[in-house]
């Protein structure tokens, strides 16, 4: 979590402190290596770890940690094997979960490619028509399911190749997503924003703040004060830079960190409630199943009786 006097640099990674720059999103420009298709890999700390967006299609695979991941207005979880496929301007961050001092040498693997010359390649060669719906979806973000022998395999291949060889890896590996029916959308709108480096620091303090105490009540006038704006400015410009109401951004860490207690911990329903900063059970499960469409109780069942069907899988 954050410190509320000052703001964290981008790239740090901390404990329950998701250091996320979950403000107006940065414009990253692309190393623009040689080549339509650009692999990348980086560990963490890393300072490619930001709320940032580039004109690119990000293919991006998590090789290890865990911790959240922001996708245009979209709050979740990632772990190894995570592979999600975002558009060309939709802001995206993941940040790990790990201890003071502790780094991972190879956390993502990552590729980029251009919306044009892809688009180029299409209009000459019939075949790539079939990635089209594909690529339109990932204007909200992709979460593929069960690919990670799929991704790690590729990943290898086009990191380890070039020229036409690379090439022909990308298109087997787009050809298999394409194909693939265990999806899920992320974000609920197609954000595209400017980079405005003041408005960010501004709101990544507000965020950093939330990190810190969404386990207490947090008002609208505490935050607005934070940043020196009206209560009604700041929720419009809450709003326009994160895609989330101020309100349904704290419900949604708060629901995110239910998600895990409820995965991983035996602790009572009751107390996870009160642990994440709900007042009370009933708005706790109103609020958990707006999210999730499902009680948390029955949450909690899925991901145990998803946990035990992959145990008892053979190989």
């Amino acid at each position: 979590m954050r410190s509320t006097q000052q703001s964290i640099p981008a790239g740090t990674c901390q404990r329950d402190a998701y250091s996320v720059q979950q403000g107006q999103p940065e414009l990253e420009l692309s190393d623009k290596q040689t080549g339509t298709i650009r692999y990348i890999e980086h560990g963490c700390p890393s300072w490619r770890i930001r709320w940032h967006y580039h004109d690119e299609y990000e293919l991006h695979f998590i090789a290890a940690s865990r911790g959240k991941v922001f996708i245009g207005d979209y709050i979740g979880s990632f772990e190894p094997g995570n592979l999600i496929l975002t558009g060309p301007f939709l802001p995206h961050n993941w940040i790990s979960q790990v201890t003071p001092g502790e780094s991972c040498e190879l956390r993502d693997q990552i590729i980029h490619f251009d919306n044009d010359v892809i688009m180029g390649i299409a209009d000459l060669v019939p075949e790539m028509q079939g990635l089209m719906p594909l690529l339109e979806r990932s204007r909200y973000g992709i979460e593929f399911i069960d690919q990670t022998e799929l991704a790690e395999h590729y990943m290898a291949h086009i990191k380890r190749s070039t020229g036409v060889a690379r090439l022909g890896y990308f298109c087997q590996l787009m050809d298999a997503l394409a194909g693939c029916q265990d999806y899920r959308l992320l974000s609920t709108e197609q954000i595209r924003l400017p980079a405005d480096e003041a408005l960010q620091e501004r709101i990544n303090r507000v965020v950093n703040y939330v990190m810190q105490h969404y386990q207490n009540s947090i008002s609208l006038a505490e935050v607005a004060t934070l940043v020196n704006m009206s209560e009604s400015y700041f929720s419009r410009f809450f709003r326009k830079a994160t895609g989330n109401r101020f309100s349904d951004f704290i419900n949604r860490i708060r629901i995110s960190k239910a998600c895990e207690l409820l995965a991983h911990t035996d602790q009572y329903i009751t107390t996870i409630c009160y642990d994440v900063g709900f007042n009370n059970v009933a708005n706790f499960n109103r609020r958990f199943f707006e999210h999730k469409r499902v009680t948390p109780s029955d949450y909690r069942k899925q991901t145990r009786q998803r946990y035990r069907s992959q145990q008892t899988l053979p190989g």
